[in-house]
């Protein structure tokens, strides 16, 4: 029997990044700090994933998504995230 494993890569941000050129999976994000009015936008090139949110500190964010173009995570105000992806 095959254990079940849902680690993937990761890539920790703290300003707008393009994650990934081409395909892929987004697990989610996780925020280790967020101040001075903080936001992050996730998409696919130019279409959204998930619109701007205020993220909280200390929080995982689920976004079970695959995107076709490139992942690119905008960050507003003071952002300390971690990215997990898949190509």
């Amino acid at each position: 029997m095959t254990p079940v494993s849902e680690s993937q890569n990761y890539t920790n941000l703290t300003a707008t990044t393009t994650v990934r050129s081409g395909n892929g999976a987004i697990l989610g994000i996780f925020v280790a700090s967020a101040s001075a009015t903080p936001t992050i936008k996730v998409a696919d090139g130019a279409a959204t994933i998930v619109n701007t949110f205020t993220p909280i500190a200390g929080t995982f964010y689920p976004i079970p998504a695959r995107f076709s173009t490139s992942l690119v995570v905008t960050i507003s105000g003071t952002v300390d995230c971690t990215v997990f992806w898949s190509p």
